[in-house]
């Protein structure tokens, strides 16, 4: 699973003019599963983004996690980010999960971290959604966790 987050001050997703979620100062996460992925990979990318020391200590160096700070995720569904994009001037989205294993899976992320972590909103899967943030930095980092490779 793939998840790309940002630290902001604040971000919403709208859908269809309505604002869906929003949260202050926190993470904004763009999670993408890949084929191959399962519950395993969800969880890792969670405990890591949740642990991920992206916020300033007392001196301004990243110390302290989303977790440390008591920041806020706002969670958004985005197939996009497991493009291939090597040739051509079109991406290829073959790595992606499949949208049913995509959206069973960012359910399960979603579901995860409400349980772990305070204060959690989310975009929602399928929908073309506004994104808006105010990103902090910038800082903005890529997180990966890959399925395990079965030798055969």
């Amino acid at each position: 699973m793939i998840g790309l987050i940002q630290r902001v001050t604040r971000a919403k997703v709208v859908v269809d003019g309505h604002e869906v979620g929003a949260i202050g100062a926190g993470l904004l996460v763009l999670v993408c599963a890949e084929r191959g992925d399962s519950k395993r990979e969800a969880d890792l990318l969670l405990t890591k983004l949740r642990g991920y020391r992206v916020f300033g200590d007392a001196e301004g160096k990243m110390n302290r996690s989303v977790v440390d700070v008591s920041g806020a995720l706002l969670l958004v569904p985005q197939f996009t980010l497991a493009a291939d994009t090597r040739s051509g001037s079109r991406p290829s989205f073959t790595p992606a999960a499949a949208p049913e294993d995509a959206r069973r899976l960012f359910d399960y992320f979603l579901a995860q971290a409400r349980q772990l972590h305070d204060a959690v909103a989310a975009g929602v899967f399928g929908a073309h959604m506004e994104v808006s943030l105010t990103n902090d930095g910038p800082v903005t980092f890529w997180l990966q966790s890959r399925p395990v490779e079965i030798a055969v």
